[in-house]
């Protein structure tokens, strides 16, 4: 390596901001920079920080301060980055460095710059910049699951979201980039590919002038990857050409990340939610009968300012319901810079914890009904871990995305990062128990 320096890169955050440090770690790669996993054998530590909540900046803060204190050169990336660049040069000397969310591509010449004692603030007043199929990229997933980034940014602004202010305005990708992409992972041996971006239905929008999800699935469909899984699907964007789309493209998995915040129509108008109102029963049931098959995540936002008792007991029988398959609550965090920071009658944290534990044990139930509906199937399972000491698998279905839904736990012979028909035999509110079927690869897709 001569006398190019050890890097190693601290990620923090969501899978978009994992798709940035994999890029930076691709780059420096490339450039013939020695990338190390161990901090402490590294001469430089990139943080690739999330802004996005307050538990997610004292996290960063965190890990900031502990590599500080262990007199390590910090390169800041990432939303923290962009958010507060000038306060963390001026707090962190060990900062050498602060690159914003639309300048990471630019790292090797940030690195360069600092080892000649440059002290470096690199970040555009508004991102830009989306990575695509030709920039180089070091996946950080397990073997069997990678990221697809599809759009970068977000046009709606809604009253607690900061994400617009850090990240830009969307900007899509063309679908011929993105299927390149899918086809470098799939030759990978990729078998489950995530599309991901801030409103997945809005695909296309700002170069097509229209969404063009639907077309998107379909040329997806062309790709030899057995699963190919969204996040973020506004329901009012849930067309009857993209619900088509999802039914007739077989690689494409039923499962919809509904991203609704709340029910109440008071609620949405005060949050500016991009429908407003328009969340109702009827939408989610437009989807249930178009896809019967679909697996229906959702996310929460409790103690928004205002929000009454009413408003609550609203979201709880909306809930109870519409019984959805996954559910994550998150309490509301006020965000400077944002419309909702400054709203008043704002909620004790103490009531929004009550509120977010009294949604969870509505939930726990129906989640349990849901996956007593698996035991006796055989499912197709990803196999992801090997507990090196018991030797059982742990795997996910189809119905179950990384990190924020649950997994199954597989007794049986199977290969690491392949696909493996699996006999569920016991669930529990969030995992599967079975046992592997046969031990011939299964053929998908």
């Amino acid at each position: 390596m001569g006398d190019k320096p050890t890097i190693a890169i601290s990620h923090l955050g969501c899978e978009k901001n994992r798709i940035d440090t994999e890029h930076m770690l691709g780059l420096l790669v490339e450039a013939g920079y020695g990338v190390d996993s161990n901090e402490d054998l590294a001469d430089y530590v990139i943080v690739n920080t999330c802004s996005f909540i307050e538990a997610a900046r004292e996290e960063s803060v965190k890990t900031l301060v502990e590599l500080a204190e262990a007199n390590k050169k910090i390169v800041i990336a990432g939303c923290m980055a962009q958010h507060f660049q000038a306060q963390l040069l001026e707090e962190l000397p060990e900062a050498v460095a602060v690159v914003g969310t639309g300048d990471y591509h630019k790292i090797v010449d940030v690195i360069k710059r600092v080892q000649q004692g440059e002290r470096v603030k690199l970040v555009s007043a508004e991102p830009t910049y989306i990575a695509d199929e030709t920039t180089p990229r070091y996946r950080t997933t397990s073997e069997g699951v990678a990221y697809l980034r599809v759009a970068e940014g977000c046009d709606y602004r809604c009253a607690f979201c900061i994400i617009p202010y850090l990240r830009g305005n969307q900007r899509s990708r063309t679908i011929e980039s993105i299927v390149k992409e899918a086809q470098q992972l799939a030759s990978q041996g990729v078998k489950e590919i995530i599309l991901i971006s801030q409103i997945t239905t809005n695909y296309g929008l700002d170069i097509y002038g229209e969404p063009k999800l639907a077309e998107l699935l379909r040329a997806l469909a062309k790709v030899d990857v057995p699963w190919i899984r969204m996040h973020y699907a506004y329901p009012t964007g849930l067309t009857p050409e993209a619900i088509k789309a999802i039914k007739e493209t077989p690689n494409v998995l039923p499962y919809l990340d509904l991203p609704l915040q709340h029910s109440h129509p008071e609620v949405l108008r005060a949050m500016n939610r991009p429908w407003q109102g328009r969340v109702n029963d009827g939408i989610i049931e437009r989807i249930k009968t178009a896809l019967p098959e679909a697996v229906l995540r959702t996310t929460f936002i409790v103690g928004y300012p205002g929000e009454t008792q009413e408003h609550f007991e609203h979201l709880l029988q909306f809930v109870e319901r519409h019984e959805f398959d996954h559910v994550g609550v998150f309490t509301f965090s006020p965000e400077e810079g944002t419309p909702a920071h400054n709203l008043p009658n704002q909620l004790s944290q103490e009531l929004m914890e009550e509120r977010r534990s009294a949604l969870m044990e509505l939930q726990q139930p129906i989640s349990w009904k849901k996956n007593q509906q698996e035991v006796g199937k055989v499912v197709d399972v990803l196999i992801e871990q090997q507990n090196p000491e018991t030797g059982e698998l742990i795997g996910r279905s189809g119905r179950f995305s990384p990190e924020v839904d649950g997994q199954v736990y597989v007794k049986g012979e199977a290969k690491l990062g392949e696909i493996f028909p699996v006999a569920i035999h016991s669930a529990d509110t969030y995992d599967l128990y079975g046992q592997v079927v046969n031990t011939n690869k299964l053929s998908v897709g």
